[in-house]
């Protein structure tokens, strides 16, 4: 192996992980649609000239940063279902990671819910319905094994129940958001997941 152009390569692989973080940091701050990549060079002290050997385009960019994304919410949600248990054991775990996930990543919801808004089918916008779709098929999954096993209301419909579950969870992002709180979402969470559960007919 060439060792200077694999030098190269693992350079490059923590440049653009170091410009990913770059836009989460900014999107905390600012609309993402605000987010040039002029402001992405320079928060790590880069031309934006130097920014596109590591990306072709902005939208290079976007699409990295919503890889990073499917990646880190799929992990967190098989880690959730791997640790055992129930159904709704499974479901109560993938609730209270997802808050720790938003208390450390704020900018994560808005990303994903900019992109959704978008009037173009771009692929970062295909990118974010594919993570949002996936997560419901998950948790749709976990519902209606719950179902099976007479553990919530048989009359439930595990799709929208799924959707209720995201639901919930965003409108918790919404307040913390607008009480500059974002470090309370986990506790909040843990206070509102017996909720959810009286919502969807939970039996113990």
């Amino acid at each position: 192996m060439n060792t200077e152009a694999h030098k190269q390569r693992l350079d490059s692989k923590t440049r653009q992980a170091e410009i990913v973080d770059a836009v989460l940091d900014l999107a905390r701050e600012e609309s993402p649609e605000a987010i040039t990549t002029q402001s992405m060079a320079a928060r790590i002290g880069l031309t934006q000239g130097a920014l596109f050997r590591h990306f072709p385009n902005k939208e290079g960019v976007w699409r990295a940063v919503f890889n990073w994304v499917a990646e880190r919410i799929a992990g967190m949600i098989t880690q959730a279902i791997h640790e055992g248990g129930d159904p709704l054991a499974n479901l109560e775990r993938i609730f209270l990671a997802h808050a720790r996930f938003i208390a450390r990543y704020p900018a994560v919801p808005r990303i994903l819910f900019h992109q959704l808004q978008s009037k173009s089918d771009s692929v970062p916008k295909q990118q974010a319905r594919a993570i949002i779709g996936q997560y419901r098929q998950r948790l749709a999954a976990q519902l209606e094994a719950a179902k099976a096993q007479g553990r919530v209301s048989p009359d439930l419909d595990p799709a929208v129940a799924a959707g209720l579950f995201l639901g919930i969870l965003q409108g918790l992002v919404m307040q913390s958001a607008l009480d500059g709180r974002e470090d309370t979402l986990a506790d909040r969470a843990a206070e509102l997941f017996p909720l959810y559960l009286k919502a969807i007919g939970a039996r113990t």
